[in-house]
């Protein structure tokens, strides 16, 4: 299986303040990949490096076997890469259909099939596709988040804590559509601190603590980990 992201030995700072340290981490075509933390561990920090909003000291990220390090974060967008940021940051003046459009500005605001692919995923957004974000349940927003991010057609999703602010049923939801997009092919990067629900669906994690990463490794094989459990299941 070939990487489709690849961050090595990333050290990234603001300022004078050492943030993440010999960062390594690598998404594969196809993989759904979760990266935990807690708060202040280094996660919003290593996202926005993969997506060029912060630049590292040293290291090296590498996309689609490219080496975008120096790339500013339009061109890693029209590459392939879409984010689903925290808070979902929708156009809440703005309706359904035109938050979607939004995501699809490379494609002249999104061709038919993009809307078609979106709507089976999501059918509640053909429903409400002319509401007003704004006007939405959490829940709600976190589609239209997502499917905004998927009208960019990218090869790699980022998705900044997607669990925060949602009830817990609409958490198991969320994680359930996740997995739906994942399995139509896209490739996820995760960021999230409930390790139990994400490790639940991804084939590998990695977990940050103080700007390291400090451990690694399948899922199913980080869900028994008892550190882990300790750190974050409360077990």
């Amino acid at each position: 299986m070939s990487a489709l992201l690849e961050v090595e030995a990333v050290d990234t700072y603001y300022g004078e303040i050492h943030i993440l340290e010999n960062v390594n981490l690598h998404v594969n075509a196809g993989e759904l990949v979760c990266l935990l933390g807690g708060n202040a561990s280094g996660k919003s920090t290593t996202l926005k490096t993969i997506l060029g909003i912060v630049a590292p000291k040293r290291g090296v990220v590498r996309f689609d076997g490219e080496d975008v390090t120096a790339r500013p974060t339009s061109r890693r967008i029209a590459q392939g890469m879409a984010i689903v940021p925290e808070n979902r940051r929708l156009f809440a003046p703005m309706s359904v259909r035109e938050n979607l459009e939004m995501g699809a500005y490379l494609y002249g605001g999104g061709s038919k099939e993009d809307f078609e692919r979106v709507y089976s995923l999501f059918p509640l957004l053909y429903e409400r596709r002319s509401q007003l974000a704004g006007t939405l349940s959490g829940g709600e927003q976190q589609m239209v988040a997502m499917g905004r991010a998927l009208m960019a057609r990218p090869k790699l999703l980022l998705m900044d804590e997607p669990s925060m602010g949602l009830a817990p049923i609409l958490v198991e939801r969320s994680f359930q559509i996740i997995k739906q997009v994942h399995e139509a092919g896209v490739a996820i990067l995760v960021v999230e601190q409930n390790a139990n629900v994400s490790l639940s669906i991804a084939d590998r994690g990695y977990v940050l603590s103080t700007g390291r990463v400090v451990l690694e490794g399948k899922a199913a094989e980080l869900l028994r980990n008892d550190e882990l459990r300790r750190a974050y299941l409360g077990r």
